[in-house]
């Protein structure tokens, strides 16, 4: 007999308290391991539609809410006797007929019994305009016949209400729907394009219904005890289990040369990333596979993703290196070379080009135009002759050179590296360049497959070590990342370094952890299409968010105190909402703010911890910090702070400009960063400031 639990139970679950999650864990287990067990006292809920539905006694008032055939038994949902009972009498569970998916469908009488205002509000045509002035609304699918909305998984008795459904009564109808059926509409509601399945499975056909893609992402079969044991201790992890199908399709297909996922923030990249590497260890027992990102912290989130997917199976997580992009160079450098690199600091580093321009007696460039010129162009491609110089692309560095100038600048930065090079030590470029020499030339790799996140922040040296360290063959190298997020990095060419992605490029569209209102709020800082230097092209429009939420609040204050004191009742509203303190982030622009964020989380009576670029654990205190290390987390509650006029963009990055032509790029990676910070946020958003306030906020309005 098959054993599943679905998306509906998890989500119950998780809502229990502790104490009560316990025993609902031991009476699954006991159940699965005899579903004849006379403690269950199982009985027929006669009031369902549907006739299968049973209940299982958990103890004196929970119960399990059973979905019960003669050759399955599925854990449909756990509550309170009189809440699980009502569940289970509004809604039935069967298989699509004409997508063949198996769906929980709620029982339209019932629901409209119970929201009698809302079933008028999804059912009653348009009146007629009063006046000239005022339009009646007009149904939003009214161009969608019955074979449209059955395509996309609308249940039949759901036909009616979803055609005369206005854009008023459109978001609490589809809370109703099949999940498959409302991302479906929301998507036709913000394009105008109903994006049909690719194929539609007919109900002649002999398949099992519940592996459908549609039906993988709500339903689990559980094999073992040990399968069930870790799915019931992490319910909220859901992504673990239940993947949208075009999520699953990025991560089981197999690809004849480097690729990528994209998306907006909140898509599910990274979850994409974290299956890809368990399904290659999973089909490979001789994979060695890495699964590498940005930051440390980032590495420690995905190790204990990583944990949670593999469950009780010991022999997963040792087989992937899991490692930031740095902490992997100093590993593979001390294998290579028998020690740890020694890496200049930036003082030795601009003190190096500092002297030697000095002693050129070169007029005309900045020390921070000679540092960036440095590390974006000479280091990063590693430049090491004035002909090179004259011919390195200089992408992303926006200040035309002529051939004088270039010839003016090449014995500064060869005195410059010849300096370092005395004191034996390499930049950070420079020891990923000699990883990457040392194993490009070498037949045997370390790593079988490469999977990164965070991809759009590789610069030049670590994309050249990621390419050298990957065998060729299937699905040797696989990124994720969002252009939209780049904070880091100037653009190049990936193709120019052998990471060719074009054709082998998915966009991700449904996006879970933000909320509808933040996330069209936060998309306004960015242009609809995002286009890379290889000419791939990011299309923006058609995201759309499972689940709405309050507004984003735009808050400008007379002086900082003032500010302080909104940002402290923000806290205290999340609070009282039922957020915990670790559930609510702070971000500034920059380290010279905190104190301004510190100071509303004091004022707010909580405890405030600082992020660092190796400390991502709050405990349960809220985490301030700056926008850079908001990168790749997650909160219910976000303020955005300090958003002030000559904060965003960085009044000191504008005033470094050389060029006007620079001010472009300084003001793309400004919107950005206040992009990431705005779409850490999944339920409430603040974003405040003083006074006249940053330009960049225009855009919310």
């Amino acid at each position: 007999m098959d054993f599943r639990i679905a998306d509906t139970f998890t989500d119950a679950l998780a809502r229990l308290p502790a104490a009560e999650q316990k025993a609902v864990k031991v009476s699954v287990l006991d159940l699965q391991l005899d579903p004849s067990a006379p403690g269950l006292q199982m009985h027929r809920i006669d009031k369902s539609k549907d006739p299968n539905f049973w209940s299982a006694r958990v103890n004196r008032d929970l119960r399990l809410v059973l979905h019960k055939t003669a050759s399955s038994i599925l854990v449909a949902y756990v509550d309170h006797h009189d809440r699980a009972y009502a569940w289970a009498e509004r809604r039935r569970i069967e298989a699509h007929p004409r997508t063949g998916a198996v769906q929980i469908v709620e029982v339209r009488e019932r629901v409209e019994e119970a929201q009698p205002d809302l079933a008028r509000l999804w059912t009653e045509a348009p009146v007629t305009a009063p006046s000239p002035v005022v339009a009646p609304a007009a149904p939003l699918f009214a161009k969608l016949d019955n074979d449209a909305l059955l395509a996309v998984g609308v249940p039949e008795d759901w036909l009616f209400p979803v055609q005369a459904a206005t854009e008023t009564g459109f978001f609490e109808l589809a809370e109703h729907l099949p999940a498959e059926a409302a991302e479906a509409l929301l998507d036709y509601a913000a394009t105008g394009v109903l994006r049909r399945p690719e194929a539609v499975v007919q109900p002649e056909t002999p398949a099992d219904p519940f592996r459908h893609p549609d039906a993988l992402r709500r339903f689990l079969t559980v094999e073992s005890t040990d399968e069930l044991r870790a799915a019931l201790d992490a319910p909220w992890d859901k992504w673990s289990v239940f993947l949208h199908p075009s999520q699953r399709a990025v991560v089981e297909r197999s690809y004849n040369g480097p690729a990528r996922v994209a998306g907006s923030a909140g898509t599910g990249k990274t979850v994409v990333a974290v299956h890809r590497a368990f399904r290659l260890i999973r089909d490979d027992p001789t994979a060695r596979v890495l699964l590498t990102t940005f930051s440390e912290p980032l590495a420690g989130s995905l190790r204990g993703k990583l944990a949670v997917l593999a469950g009780p199976d010991t022999s997963i997580v040792p087989r992937i290196t899991v490692a930031s992009f740095e902490g992997l160079a100093v590993e593979l450098f001390q294998l290579a070379f028998g020690r740890k690199p020694r890496v200049a600091t930036a003082d030795q580093v601009e003190g190096a080009l500092a002297i030697a321009a000095r002693d050129a007696g070169l007029k005309g460039f900045s020390q921070r135009f000679l540092a960036a010129e440095w590390a974006s162009v000479i280091d990063a491609w590693r430049v090491g002759d004035a002909g090179a110089y004259a011919e390195v692309p200089r992408l992303g560095r926006k200040n035309r050179l002529g051939s004088r100038q270039r010839e003016a600048l090449w014995p500064v930065f060869e005195a410059a590296g010849g300096a370092l090079n005395a004191q034996s030590v390499l930049t950070s470029a420079g020891v990923f360049h000699a990883l990457a020499d040392h194993y490009a030339a070498k037949a045997d790799k370390p790593f079988t497959h490469v999977v990164v996140d965070e991809a759009q922040d590789l610069g030049v040296p670590e994309l050249l070590l990621l390419c050298a360290i990957a065998p060729e063959g299937q699905d040797r190298l696989f990124f994720a990342g969002d252009l939209g997020q780049r904070i880091f990095q100037q653009p190049f060419s990936w193709k120019a370094l052998g990471a060719d992605v074009r054709g082998r490029s998915t966009t991700l569209k449904v996006n879970y952890r933000t909320s509808q209102q933040i996330r069209e709020a936060a998309d306004r800082l960015l242009p609809n299409m995002v286009r890379d230097v290889d000419g791939r092209e990011e299309e923006r429009r058609g995201t759309i968010s499972v689940f709405e939420g309050p507004s984003p609040e735009i808050s400008l204050s007379a002086d900082g105190p003032a500010e302080a004191d909104r940002v402290a009742d923000f806290i205290r509203e999340a609070i009282a909402s039922g957020v915990a303190p670790a559930e609510i982030g702070v971000f500034v622009r920059s380290r010279r703010e905190l104190p301004r964020a510190r100071a509303a989380v004091e004022a707010a009576d909580q405890q405030p911890v600082e992020l660092s670029e190796r400390q991502i654990d709050v405990g349960d205190r809220i985490a301030i910090g700056t926008m850079h290390l908001a990168k790749g987390l997650e909160f219910k509650a976000v303020a955005v702070m300090a958003c002030d006029d000559e904060v965003l963009p960085s009044a000191e990055r504008i005033d470094s400009v050389v060029e006007e032509s620079d001010l472009d790029d300084v003001y793309e990676t400004e919107r950005h960063l206040l992009y990431v910070a705005c779409t850490r946020a999944r339920d409430r958003l603040l974003v405040s400031g003083v006074l006249p306030g940053s330009e960049f906020l225009a855009d919310f309005a």
